[in-house]
């Protein structure tokens, strides 16, 4: 009493009383004279009870003295004599003095009440809670001592001490009105500490009213906007909730009946109207009291400064002028109650954080915040500004701190996790939110801040896509302690923000959801209706304390309502899984919230443990229980724990989404079950089936809805239309308890917060906004909400078959315009190959379009162990999720392909032709420059330097050669010689020789010493079939064809006679050959098609002759040009340029073998450099291999002083479609060296025409024709190429001579039109296009465009596709493809791709594969083979050999990695 009748004095008689006080701690006065002098001085300030008509005398009413109650046990000690002269402090007189004189020159403050008090409940001395100096360090116990306990009529009491500034913004009128309507004004209210209310204490009571701050409002505004809805029924409204109190019939809360203790003091009588005008204490509201005595007697109560030990040896508690608190009083019981353990990884408790621990360190973080960061003019973090909390996962106690002391500054709290490195993709969406949230500091703990990555200078290091924030620890030894007269403001709930929880979208994207103080009030009054939440239960969380299900339960409504929470770490479920049930035995806790995963979990490990008692458990809360699969755990779970005391009504499902918070959650009722179709659910609507098909889906209710809302379910697409009664819809909600925005998104908030659903009529349910969930439900018989899935496709399930595997995750992605589902498992390590195959067979037949099982623990986990969805998706989506298994079934999932093309009648000849119209087009056809009109002075200029030979030296060593040819091997005019020799001079000398003895050459690509195995067959082949009487070669080669390795494939004794040239004789031929006819067979060009058909076709002397001529002129080769060759010398293009352009042009060449750059990369553009090349050839095997080679060598070349700036063209020789995508890189990567752009072109040639475009060759004329009618096609038409030219070759050279092959190929015409020409056809489908480029004489320019080999066309689908178009799209998919091949088996399309890395990432590329076909090209691929570097064949020109290749699949001869069929 002598605490609350002080209160309400003047200043003045406050001071007095002071030093009344101070002289009898002292001893300076008596008792009996201190209570006289402390009655006369008050006396007058007493109010006086009218005793019939008349003031009753002060002495009756004060019988029982008032004075401090320790002020008698002071006396005591005093009269006894025990340590008397410690009361004798000169230093604590020194310090009163000192602090008087301080203050004396102070203003009086604005009047106000010094402590706050309910007007309807007195709380009298005796029930005061003093503080207790058992709740942490001394700094924090300093923030909570004055803090005297609060009773509360409505929630709007906001806890705060008489010093706090919620009473600056209520004002005195607030009071007053409280007076004059106590029980009216509020439908909310806690009960009262008699009552053992949630209150408790004063810092319980404050904690408390954080979350209950005026609740008053937001029930009237709720039950406002759920008043204006339409003709609905309303569901209760439960923001007038409380535990203790009940409700009268019109809806308002039942008065509280006062404590005992306070009876005598709500019947005393006051005069006048001192009723009404009296605050909580007693004090008229005219009293002014002075803000300097009230700082004396706090400083009189406790000094801010520590006791001096030489004056006060006792505790320091027993100066104070308050009693002990007696432990066995439930008021007084408040600040010790335990608020949250924490467990280490062993199990045992490692922390526990009382409610008087949590109020004074979440005050401690308030003050830190707004005061201690930045300057006083400009603080770094101000009220409304976002702050990031980093917590780990094992430190709740930190983080309910810091999530408090945000709250309780006004400061929004963001909680993330933890970032793991500086690239990981989680974090660096979760920087991105933070970056738009405004975010510059970070609240984190000692031991996370000490975890964090930093830089060599002991900084922690930027995140990637993190703003720059201020790293902030919250432990109490780095924070300030806050003044005595400091405490945190606390406004009404309202709409401001409370905090923001972020959400991982489909994409892998971070949202932020903010939620109102307003809504968390509303939603932890929900829950506490639903989960019948009272004071001191204990609650069991496993689940993530930072956001969804373990925030809302764990940190706020628990506090709300005095709760105990046992809180599990990840890392304890990792070692124990049963650790959450041995807790829920140990401490008898009523509530446990976990995932299903944590109940699978403990179905593994339970046969270990016994005396298990699950007997108190009323609600085991599971927090995924809207999963479809959760199911299966909670059955199995019920079935094995029911015999342990678990009753089935207490699983309680639950359904909850960031947007709108606890959506619905069943209440300890029966469960219900739904067996739907899966074929009806993937159109939408609800068919019941049997439960013994594989095609069904069984669904468990989740409860009704939240009480207070208002639920519906409208179309997922489209206008939010209501769904009929057997229709799936996303669900929506009307209710306060939602989240209200995505921060920083309006757009996006507009089509989720503010959803107004339409009936069939197009008139809107309620002028009420809805918010949708994100959940695709529906709503079943009695009000029963049933969940099937989510919106964005995401799905973690835990547990599945309990057989093979241990965790699944279910995606989906997007393939051909439509959502194929994903299903990627961990797979058990004792699981053999054939037990995945079957169970992966049976979970395909439910439609799932790719099944992946990877070894156990290798997905990318959250920080409390479910799998990281977004980052699974991005490693199946990237090629690196490594399967160890893979099943693919795009045959049945994909069902909108486009239906396959019928083939349309093509131009025959029957079409109308007018002038060189076809069909309204232009003939396809272009010319090169006429040769007949062009000069070639120079053709006969000899003795230009070839490399190291001169073309006197060639003629001489070339006689030598004919001369052996004559002598030694008796050769005759037209014998075949093979010419097996390495790429060279020699062989250029042995061609020439051949021909001047009159013999025929044959050029061989000798075999490969390290693979003689397979390269000598080709050779022996080649010979054979050219009917060769002669092999001349050198004498390295003639060794090893007489080698064992190379007997032991071909006999020795199958061989022609082989001649060695090494070793030249000095005689002359008697006389050179001369041909008779220039139709005289010159040589014959063997090679191996794309097709994998080894053919040799037969090139005249005069063809050869017209050729060279052609390449001289469109090249420009005259004897002052010097031309780099880096081509394969034995056939097509390159064999020409090698062998006959130089001496023909008289030019001088340098030859470069291909197989140099293998060693040194850079060999061919130094030679280009060296001799300062204007014209250059390669073929795309040189280009691939500079880019791959010289990609970061630039930079060095430039520094040896190559220069590519004089090179005019660069061409790539092929008999391919251009690779237009190699030329560009190649082209930019060598920019900087001085190669331009334009320089680097490609040619084209076949087997009937070596060389038809180097631009189209002079000579050469092109058509393109119809390969099945042989008529003309028009401009821009898809045809086979025909050309007519003197070069073109005059037919194959076959053994068995196929002269119905060589007519058709080398001697077609065409069916109308021109039927005259007489064309060669190439084989190859193309196109001409009139560009806008002139050619010499002004006329725009034809360009030929090359598609693909007829022979290689696949049809499929009844289209052509070209491989190399697919092989393209394949390539491009993945860095460690490095070459790809494709073919066809039994209308099957079969891949080939070959890896450049561990064999671990072999399974990454079969979805990719098969995703990148079915996107680019609408083909579904059957098989996928796997194979190591080099496996496909590639021929001397670098074309693959895809029938090769096909034979060897076939065979069995692959020796693949991988082979993948897919279903």
């Amino acid at each position: 009493m002598a605490d609350r009748d002080t209160a309400a004095l003047p200043a003045e008689v406050r001071a007095r009383l002071a030093e009344l006080e101070l002289e009898l701690s002292e001893g300076d006065i008596t008792q009996k004279g201190y209570e006289k002098k402390r009655s006369k001085l008050i006396g007058s300030y007493l109010p006086q009870s009218p005793v019939s008509g008349s003031e009753a005398p002060m002495g009756q009413e004060r019988k029982t003295p008032v004075t401090p109650s320790s002020s008698s046990r002071y006396n005591r000690r005093r009269l006894s004599g025990s340590r008397d002269e410690r009361y004798r402090s000169d230093v604590h007189t020194e310090a009163v003095q000192a602090a008087l004189a301080k203050h004396k020159e102070r203003k009086m403050a604005v009047p106000m009440p010094s402590k706050r008090r309910s007007l309807v409940v007195q709380t009298s001395m005796d029930a005061y809670t003093p503080p207790d100096t058992s709740s942490g360090s001394e700094g924090e116990a300093d923030g909570d001592e004055e803090c005297p306990e609060q009773d509360h009529v409505d929630g709007g009491g906001g806890g705060g001490d008489g010093t706090s500034s919620l009473e600056d913004s209520l004002g005195t009128e607030h009071w007053v009105n409280r007076g004059l309507h106590p029980a009216g004004s509020s439908s909310t209210t806690t009960g009262s500490s008699a009552s053992s209310s949630s209150s408790g204490s004063g810092a319980v009571g404050r904690l408390a009213d954080v979350l209950q701050q005026h609740a008053h409002v937001a029930a009237h505004l709720h039950r406002h906007r759920l008043h204006r809805t339409e003709n609905h029924s309303a569901p209760p409204d439960v923001t007038g909730y409380t535990n203790n109190s009940s409700s009268s019939s019109d809806g308002t809360q039942a008065d509280r009946a006062p404590c005992p203790g306070n009876a005598a003091h709500k019947h005393t009588p006051k005069y006048g109207n001192a009723e009404l005008m009296e605050t909580g204490d007693g004090v008229p509201v005219s009293s002014r009291v002075s803000a300097k005595i009230q700082q004396l007697v706090n400083t009189l109560k406790r000094p801010k400064r520590p006791p001096l030990r030489e004056f006060f040896v006792d505790d320091f508690e027993e100066l104070l002028e308050v009693q002990q608190p007696d432990p066995t009083c439930p008021e007084q019981r408040g600040r010790r109650s335990p608020c949250l353990s924490t467990m280490d990884p062993n199990g045992k408790p490692l922390y526990v954080l009382t409610y008087g621990k949590l109020w004074s360190r979440s005050v401690k973080v308030a003050y830190n915040l707004l005061h201690k960061l930045g300057s006083k003019q400009e603080p770094l973090v101000r009220p409304g500004d976002r702050v990031a909390l980093v917590y780990p996962n094992n430190d709740p106690a930190a983080f309910i701190t810091a999530f408090y002391g945000c709250v309780l500054a006004e400061v929004v709290p963001v909680p993330i996790e933890v970032p793991l490195s500086r690239k990981d993709a989680g974090s660096q969406q979760i920087g991105f939110l933070l970056g738009s949230c405004g975010v510059t500091v970070a609240l984190t703990s000692d031991a996370c801040h000490k975890g964090l990555p930093k830089s060599p200078t002991g900084e922690i290091q930027q995140f990637k896509g993190w703003p720059k924030v201020l790293w902030f620890v919250t432990e109490s030894k780095h924070l300030s302690k806050p003044p005595r007269d400091w405490f945190p403001l606390t406004k009404d709930a309202n709409q401001d923000t409370a905090y923001i929880e972020y959400k991982t979208c489909k994409d892998g994207s971070v949202l932020g959801v903010t939620v109102t103080r307003m809504a968390m009030l509303a939603h932890c009054q929900a829950l506490t209706q639903c989960c019948s939440y009272t004071e001191a239960e204990t609650i069991v969380n496993v689940l993530d304390f930072k956001k969804d299900v373990g925030l809302w339960h764990a940190v706020l409504t628990s506090v709300m309502n005095m709760m105990h929470v046992i809180s599990i770490p990840y890392a304890l479920m990792k070692v124990n899984p049963l650790s959450w049930i041995q807790k829920v035995c140990q401490y008898k806790a009523r509530v446990a919230c976990v995932k299903s995963r944590d109940m699978h979990w403990a179905l593994v490990a339970h046969r270990d443990q016994r005396d298990i008692n699950l007997s108190s458990l009323r609600m085991l809360l599971v927090a995924d229980g809207s999963n479809p699969w959760s199911i299966s755990s909670c059955d199995a779970f019920l079935n094995v724990f029911q015999t342990k005391g678990l009753r089935s009504e207490v699983i309680c499902p639950c359904a909850s989404s960031p947007e709108a918070l606890t959506v619905a959650i069943r209440r300890q009722c029966p469960p219900g079950r739904g067996v739907l179709s899966m074929s009806g659910l993937s159109h939408g609507v609800i068919r019941v089936d049997s439960e013994e098909k594989l095609s069904v889906l069984t669904l468990q209710d989740v409860g009704s809805v939240m009480p207070g809302a208002l639920m519906c379910a409208v179309k997922p697409e489209g206008l939010p239309m209501l769904c009929k009664t057997d229709e799936i819809g996303e669900l929506c909600v009307c209710t306060l308890a939602t989240g209200t925005s995505y921060y920083g998104l309006s757009g996006m908030t507009k089509n989720t917060f503010e959803v107004y659903p339409l009936s069939s009529a197009g008139s809107t349910l309620s002028d009420v906004p809805f918010t949708r969930t994100g959940l695709l439900g529906f709503i079943g018989p009695a009000g029963l909400i049933f969940v099937a899935g989510k919106m964005d496709g995401l799905m973690v399930v835990g547990g599945g078959d309990t057989t093979l595997t241990t965790s699944i995750a279910v995606f989906s992605i997007t393939v051909l315009h439509d959502e194929r589902i994903v299903v990627v498992a961990e797979q058990r390590p004792d699981s053999t190959e054939e037990d995945s195959f079957q169970w992966m067979s049976r979970v395909l037949q439910v439609g799932v379009y790719c099944l992946a099982l990877v070894p156990s623990n290798t997905l990318p986990k959250t920080p409390l162990g479910g799998i990281h969805l977004s980052e699974t998706k991005q490693l199946f989506l990237e090629g690196a999720l490594h399967p160890c298994n893979v099943l693919m079934c795009p045959h049945t999932c994909v069902t909108n392909l486009p239906k396959p093309r019928q083939k349309q009648p093509e131009i025959g000849p029957a079409s109308v032709m007018v002038g060189n119209l076809v069909s309204g087009k232009r003939i396809a056809q272009a010319s090169g420059r006429d040769l007949s009109q062009m000069e070639d002075n120079d053709q006969a200029r000899m003795g230009t330097i070839a490399s190291s030979l001169t073309c006197v030296q060639l003629h001489k060593r070339a006689e030598k050669i004919a001369a052996i040819l004559s002598e030694r091997a008796h050769l005759q005019d037209g014998d075949h010689v093979a010419l097996v020799y390495p790429p060279g001079v020699d062989l250029v000398i042995a061609f020439y020789g051949c021909l001047y003895a009159g013999c025929v050459p044959i050029t061989v690509r000798p075999p490969h010493p390290q693979n003689i195995s397979t390269t000598l067959p080709t050779v022996k082949m080649i010979v054979e079939v050219s009917r060769s009487v002669c092999v001349m070669t050198t004498q390295v080669i003639s060794k090893l064809l007489r080698s064992k390795e190379a007997t032991a494939t071909v006999d020795l004794r199958t061989w022609p006679p082989v001649i060695d040239t090494d070793d030249l004789p000095k005689k002359k031929p008697p006389m050179l050959h001369k041909p008779l006819n220039p139709d005289t067979l010159a040589y014959l060009d063997f090679s191996v098609s794309t097709t994998g058909m080894l053919a040799g076709v037969k090139m005249s002397h005069s063809a050869t002759s017209a050729f060279c001529r052609s390449i001289k002129l469109q090249c420009e080769l005259y004897p002052s040009r010097e031309v780099a060759i880096c081509l394969d010398p034995y056939c097509g293009l390159g064999f020409v340029l090698w062998c006959l352009c130089s001496v023909y042009s008289g030019h001088q060449s340098i030859l470069i073998p291909p197989s140099e750059l293998e060693i040194n990369p850079s060999l061919w553009l130094s030679a280009v450099s060296q001799y300062k090349v204007r014209d250059t050839f390669c073929s795309y095997s040189v280009m691939e291999l500079c880019t791959k080679g010289l990609g970061l060598q630039t930079d060095s070349l430039k520094s040896r002083g190559v220069d590519l700036s004089r090179v005019r063209t660069c061409v790539v020789v092929a008999e391919e479609r251009p690779r237009i995508a190699l030329t560009q890189s190649f082209s930019k990567l060598f920019k900087d060296l001085g190669l331009h752009p334009r320089a680097v072109s490609t040619s084209f040639g076949c087997r009937v025409n070596l060389a038809i475009c180097l631009q189209i060759l002079p000579g050469v004329r092109i058509i393109i024709a119809n390969p099945e009618t042989k008529g003309p096609m028009g401009e821009s038409h898809l045809g086979e190429i025909w050309v007519h030219s003197g070069h073109n070759a005059s037919g194959y050279f076959t053994v068995y001579g196929d002269e119905a092959l060589q007519s058709d190929h080398f001697c077609s015409r065409l069916s109308f039109g021109d039927t005259q020409t007489v064309w060669a056809r190439t084989g190859y489908l193309g196109f001409l296009r009139r560009t806008e480029l002139t050619d010499a004489n002004g006329e725009r320019h034809d360009a030929l465009y090359v598609v693909g080999a007829l022979e290689e066309a696949m049809e499929l689908r009844g289209m052509r596709y070209h491989p190399i178009d697919i092989e393209t799209s394949v390539i491009r998919t993945h860095k460690s493809i490095t070459e790809c091949a494709v073919f066809t088996w039994t209308n099957l399309l079969v891949v080939v791709v070959e890896l450049d890395g561990s064999e671990h990432e072999a399974l990454d590329l079969v979805p990719m594969v098969t995703n990148v076909v079915l996107e680019e090209h609408y083909l579904i691929v059957g098989v996928v083979v796997v194979v190591d570097i080099g496996v496909i064949p590639i021929n001397s020109r670098g074309e693959k050999q895809r029938m090769h290749l096909r034979d060897g699949f076939l065979a069995d001869q692959l020796d693949p990695i991988y082979v993948a069929y897919n279903m």
